[in-house]
């Protein structure tokens, strides 16, 4: 029987996370994988696009019962699934908390406007 082992939600404001990435050159690169960037780096929604997948990671942080600086960000990678939902994808640190937290399985919802992103992360273990 499957169980809820934690449940994370985060809230981004579009403009400063767009603002804080051009006072950081740098800062997208160390935030967003390769693949996160290129998906993302088409249409004039960029900045909200890249907003849901920063709360996502932060979300995600939540959902295994941690902190910002638990692991790297890049460790959480917010991937678009054949169907076209947002799924997540965890590697290293992320990985290491997900497995101690024995979280087997995360579901991820995103949503943005203009002005913000938002996601929820619900981890959940096969017992």
């Amino acid at each position: 029987m499957r169980g809820v082992v934690g449940i994370g939600i985060d809230l981004v404001d579009v403009d400063r996370l767009a603002a804080a990435m051009r006072r950081r050159p740098g800062l997208a690169e160390r935030v967003f994988t390769e693949r996160e960037r290129a998906t993302t780096a088409t249409g004039a929604r960029t900045s909200e696009r890249l907003a849901a997948r920063f709360a996502a990671k932060e979300a995600t942080m939540k959902a295994l019962g941690v902190g910002l600086g638990a692991f790297a960000l890049r460790d959480v990678e917010v991937v678009v699934s054949a169907a076209g939902a947002p799924t997540l994808v965890l590697s290293n640190g992320a990985l290491a908390h997900a497995e101690r937290r024995g979280a087997d399985a995360l579901h991820l919802s995103i949503t943005h406007t203009a002005g913000s992103a938002a996601a929820v992360v619900v981890a959940e273990s096969a017992g």
